[in-house]
This record gives structure tokens, sequence and C-alpha cells, in this order.
């Protein structure tokens, strides 16, 4: 039996074994939206967020992908709120813009230009170069993929359409009747020397 890339998502809830499938194979994804900066990315930063993750997880005929669960801007509200004052908060926000740099550096050499200039073959090809090496990330290029890909499957799987459309969660219900073993058929404790059938 072979699981789907999404399945996979839904199984690990961090996407680590995922492979990537381009997105002809799963149907049309939403429009992109149009160039609007972020609260913490300018607007071309969240056009390449919002491709990145919509290419991570993409619509498919069972549910909106990672744009129409607004993942790039959940990622982008996280670090907006991270107090660039505190050092380690500031390198965690210059990691993303750092990272989304190494995603367009690799474009260009897989396909000669930028990642949202790139065909959907080739930023299928610069994804799947990049999560190569992500089992053993070694160079800031792997890593940034696998904080983006833990990032986008957070994301995704804690809104609305992961957990209601993806997971078909149908929240809590109460429970009118136990359908389990009527206990007036279990075998009953005895007391010591009670010659009835039974556990003593």
């Amino acid at each position: 039996m072979t699981l789907s890339r999404r399945d996979m998502l839904r199984l690990a809830a961090a996407a680590a074994a995922a492979p990537l499938v381009p997105r002809a194979a799963l149907g049309e994804t939403a429009a992109a939206p149009a160039l609007v900066p972020g609260r913490f990315f300018d607007a071309v930063e969240m056009a390449l967020l919002d491709e990145l993750t919509e290419t991570i997880i993409p619509q498919d005929e069972h549910s909106g992908g990672a744009r129409a669960a607004g993942v790039a801007a959940y990622i982008d509200g996280r670090l907006a709120e991270y107090d660039p004052g505190i050092p380690d908060l500031r390198e965690e926000r210059l990691k993303w813009k750092a990272g989304l740099a190494l995603v367009d550096a690799q474009a260009r050499e897989v396909s000669g230009t930028r990642f949202l200039e790139a065909s959907p073959a080739q930023r299928i090809a610069v994804l799947q170069k990049l999560a190569a090496g992500e089992e053993d990330p070694k160079t800031d290029a792997d890593r940034f993929f696998v904080e983006l890909k833990d990032w986008t499957t957070f994301g995704y799987y804690t809104s609305r359409i992961g957990i209601h459309d993806e997971m078909e969660y149908k929240g809590n219900s109460l429970l009118m009747e136990f359908s389990g073993t009527d206990p007036a058929t279990l075998p009953g404790l005895r007391p010591p020397g009670d010659p009835r059938p039974g556990k003593p």
C-alpha cells in the first residue's frame, strides 16, 4: 500500500518524510494573492512564502491547501510578534529573511530565474533539491527547508481547513449510549467462600 503525500503529512504531523508532489498532479490551487506586505515580510517575501507553503501543501480534491488555510500569514504573524530586542528572536527573524533569499538563490541555480518567475516544474525541482538534505541538514538552505516544512505543517494542521476539512475532525460529541459490554453480563466479584461462579 502506498501512502499519499498528504497521508504522510497527516500521520507524521511534521511532514518529515513527505515527498514533494507537483501541483499539477493534485489539481489546480487557488490563485496567488496580489503582492501585499505582511506584518514582518515585505510584499515580495510574502508572495514567495505563500507560494512555498502552497507548494508544500497544495489544495487537492479533498481540501484546501496552505494558501487557503492562511499559512503564510500565520508564519508572518508569529515572526512579527518576535521581539527583535531579544537576541535569539532577532536571529530567528533574520534566518527567515535569509532563508527566503536562499530559496531564490537555489532557483537561480536550477532555472536561471527567481522562484516566483520559475515554471511549476522548475519550482518543484528547487524544492526537491532542498529536500534532498532534510534528513541530515548540513547547509543553511537545508536547515531553512526543514524549518519551513515544520512551520507550514504546524500552521496548516492547526487551521480550520487542516483540522476540519483535511482531518475531518467533527468536534467533541456527547455519548448518548455506551456501546460496549453490559456490566451486568460481567462476572462479579464474590466474597471469599461464596460458591457461586465468579472472581474470588
